[in-house]
């Protein structure tokens, strides 16, 4: 690191709609690493719809004037005494969850996501979008092989948590999936899916989605609001619009389930029981991920190897980079890079 004291982080001022410009670049110092933690040099970002409801305010704030980022590629600086499982200049990773107790009876019983003292990277406590940052040792990622820093980034909130949405979706195997939405989280979720076996029939609003999604291997593409081909198995909304839940619920078979993948949904529309919800048709939320998830994927990820689209922009276009998501501008994931 030599000499240099300083870095550029971004910070949510006032949380609002972006025209308002919430988020403001900061020059502050280096920040100083616990007993537990890493300090690691950022190397990627991804920009994940996440940070969009912090710094939009649809999360209530958890840390005021926090630096936002949660897929964090990075180059570790120092290692908290007594560890030997990192070593300077490793690659890792920072995710999303941060923090969880341990002790609790989640924990305990192998649901550390539904922790009431979890704590989250760039919600919590500072995240990525910045040139330095620190995290937790033993919440700190080993990285697949075989990928880039800007193609990893998006594998570590997009791709980990639309694995944990394939799990909550219940897929039988060989099942028939519907994805709703075909963003960061969806094109990458689609080709595991796909690896698996699964057909896999994806409604999105967007052209260059759409044609993203032919590319990877879907068995249709349609608009966000048509019905599938066939009745489906199982259904993944990743799209923040609770309008499109009866939607994906009445495009179900019997007995399938609907998993809704986001952290903010717009409000649900009243549900019709004969409809959306009879024949054991079931709808489960998504919360965060644990760490043996995590894992999981990024070894999927290393032995399959995925297509991850991204979009790289400066770390000054921070601001632009969530704009163009907000509009989708973009297919696939953006990425800034320091």
């Amino acid at each position: 690191m030599g000499a240099r004291n300083s870095m550029r982080a971004w910070r949510v001022s006032t949380p609002g709609a972006l025209d308002g410009h919430p988020l403001g670049m900061a020059h502050e110092p280096i920040p100083e690493p616990g007993p537990d933690e890493l300090l690691v040099r950022v190397l990627a970002c991804g920009v994940c719809r996440t940070d969009l409801h912090v710094v939009e305010g649809d999360l209530a704030v958890h840390r005021a004037g926090v630096v936002p980022g949660h897929e964090v590629v990075a180059e570790v600086l120092t290692v908290p005494a007594g560890r030997d499982d990192f070593a300077i200049g490793d690659r890792v990773g920072i995710p999303w969850l941060r923090h969880t107790c341990g002790v609790c009876r989640y924990c305990r019983r192998g649901a550390e996501n539904l922790c009431p003292d979890s704590c989250y990277t760039g919600w919590d406590a500072d995240g990525g979008y910045a040139e330095y940052a620190t995290v937790p040792a033993d919440f700190a990622l080993r990285l697949p092989a075989g990928y880039t820093d800007e193609q990893v980034a998006p594998l570590l909130c997009a791709g980990i948590i639309g694995y944990h949405a394939l799990l909550r979706a219940a897929l039988p195997a060989g099942g028939v999936l519907g994805i709703y939405g075909f963003g960061g989280s969806a094109h990458l979720t689609a080709q595991v899916a796909i690896a698996q076996g699964v057909r896999v029939h994806v409604m999105t609003r967007g052209a260059a989605a759409r044609e993203l999604a032919d590319a990877l291997g879907a068995s249709s593409v349609q608009g966000a609001t048509d019905a599938p081909p066939e009745p489906l198995d199982s259904a993944i909304l990743f799209a923040p619009a609770g309008e499109l839940v009866p939607v994906a619920l009445e495009a179900l078979d019997a007995g399938g389930t609907l998993a809704l993948a986001g952290i903010h949904l717009s409000d649900i529309p009243p549900l019709n029981y004969q409809r959306h919800l009879f024949r054991e048709r079931q709808l489960r939320s998504v919360t965060s991920n644990t760490r043996t998830h995590a894992r999981e994927f990024l070894t999927f990820a290393e032995h399959h190897r995925l297509h991850v689209s991204t979009h790289r922009y400066a770390l000054d276009r921070a601001d632009h980079a969530l704009n163009d998501l907000a509009n989708g501008r973009f297919d696939g994931a953006a990425v800034l890079i320091p």
